[in-house]
């Protein structure tokens, strides 16, 4: 990637419905080679896709809640078995596999402390595997980005 595909990744962060010919303007190519470059970027998978920004609260989805998952064996096929089951749970929003005390970190969004209990008992404790749980309730958000860093060389 060079300078001008970085531009274009930044453009599109800021704004991924801008026509071609408004990119191509704002990184400095004309409309074919910076639909080419588009093309490439999207083939090569590094755009991989589009979508709106929604805001979960006015969905009724206010409760954002980390969760520490420890599991009773740090083995491929327990950390397989519950990268499965954890896949069907719409609730988790992101899964990051962890080092350190915990195994396993989740972001997960509900509508209310209800929802996180059901959530909890119907959907998390139910994969097998688990020695231990600890939940921590996000107060407000201070910082969230949907562009990436820009990448300084």
């Amino acid at each position: 990637m060079d300078q001008i595909d970085h531009r274009i990744v930044r453009a599109l962060q800021r704004d991924g419905r801008m026509t071609i010919s408004d990119l191509a303007d704002k990184v400095g190519l004309s409309p074919t080679p910076c639909a080419r470059r588009l093309e490439r970027l999207q083939r090569d998978g590094v755009i991989t896709g589009y979508s709106a920004r929604v805001d979960p609260a006015k969905l009724g989805l206010g409760v954002s809640v980390f969760v520490s998952v420890e599991l009773e064996r740090q083995e491929r096929a327990a950390v397989d078995a519950f990268e499965r089951a954890i896949r069907t749970c719409d609730e988790v929003m992101e899964c990051y596999l962890m080092t350190g005390s915990r195994d396993i970190l989740l972001r997960v969004l509900v509508a209310d402390l209800a929802a996180f209990d059901a959530f909890l008992e119907n959907r998390l404790m139910q994969i097998p595997g688990i020695r231990n749980l600890r939940s921590n309730f996000a107060l407000r958000t201070m910082v969230q980005r949907d562009s990436l860093p820009a990448i300084r060389r």
